[in-house]
């Protein structure tokens, strides 16, 4: 049995992605806030993430296009695994614990599941600065707008705005150090 499955070549946006996934690897701890929209509640917590990077080809990789029904020769480039934990920063208290995995093809980031949904997902994806990468996700009527930014070798920041119709409902912010790499 022979396969259709060949290696491309990288364009520039995709070997500046790989170099973000691969200078994201590791752990990682996530402190986090989030606002709801318009009252303002504020919900803080904690997260532990462990991201691992992807290379071409990996099972992994070849799983996910599946997943997204992508024809057999479409490649992603590269991707990462991420897994977390989230506790509740006052009582210590295990809140959800998952995994994610992500894959990249051109300016497209294949996700296995969204935030809210457990289906297969895409988000486009841009470099507004050096280290600084912009998601762009939607379903079910829903906008979720998020950056992460790389802070020299041990911390990143996050923040990601949700809006619904139009109007935003909840914008979460984190500060991650690093743990390990």
């Amino acid at each position: 049995m022979t396969s259709r499955l060949q290696f491309i070549q990288p364009t520039d946006a995709s070997l500046k992605v790989a170099e973000f996934f691969q200078e994201s690897s590791g752990k990682w701890r996530s402190e986090r806030r989030y606002y709801t929209l318009p009252d303002g509640e504020t919900i803080e917590g904690l997260t532990f993430i462990t991201n691992r990077f992807l290379e071409q080809g990996s099972p992994e990789l070849l799983n996910l296009a599946k997943l997204h029904e992508l024809p057999e020769e479409v490649v992603l480039t590269c991707g990462v695994e991420v897994t977390w934990e989230s506790i509740d920063p006052v009582s210590g208290r295990r809140r959800s614990k998952g995994e994610t995995l992500f894959g990249v093809r051109g300016n497209i980031l294949y996700r296995d599941r969204g935030f809210a949904v457990l289906k297969p997902i895409t988000a486009e994806y841009y470099f507004s600065a050096h280290k600084t990468l912009h998601l762009r996700t939607e379903y079910n009527g829903s906008v979720f707008e998020e950056e992460i930014k790389l802070i020299g070798d041990h911390y990143r920041t996050r923040q990601t705005i949700v809006s619904r119709a139009g109007e935003q409902q909840m914008i979460g912010q984190y500060l991650e150090k690093r743990i390990s790499e």
